[in-house]
């Protein structure tokens, strides 16, 4: 898979430690377009907000497309939207916030922010 960087020619926002909730043998695979909510929030009030991860090898290189991703490990996450950037994430995203990977309504895995990479300074869609 070409990682979201080359692609998109900016750094990720931030990178997390992340821990998959699958139940019965369900896997789940680098390419997935799950959404982000902050621990604390009440989704039916908040929503939940386009933050996509991107699934990362011990070595810190990007999984393959549709490669089944381990149980734990790191991924790197991307904001979709610039405007909610600013108005939410900016202010939200820090070291050691905690969140989730949802499908909908369904939490997938629990995330806690390790680093905070490119928030802040692409400079297109800056805080």
């Amino acid at each position: 898979m070409t990682s979201y960087a080359k692609v998109s020619g900016r750094l990720p926002d931030f990178k997390v430690r992340y821990r998959l909730l699958l139940e019965g043998g369900r896997q789940y695979y680098q390419g997935c377009r799950c959404d982000w909510s902050y621990k604390g929030d009440d989704i039916s009030e908040t929503g939940i907000y386009m933050i996509w991860p991107q699934f990362l090898a011990l070595d810190g290189s990007v999984f393959p497309q549709d490669t089944p991703v381990p149980m734990t490990g790191m991924a790197t996450m991307w904001i979709v939207s610039p405007e909610m950037r600013r108005q939410i994430h900016c202010s939200r995203i820090q070291l050691g916030v905690k969140g989730y990977f949802m499908e909908g309504g369904r939490l997938v895995a629990v995330a806690i922010v390790t680093e905070v990479i490119g928030l802040h300074s692409n400079a297109y869609l800056s805080c």
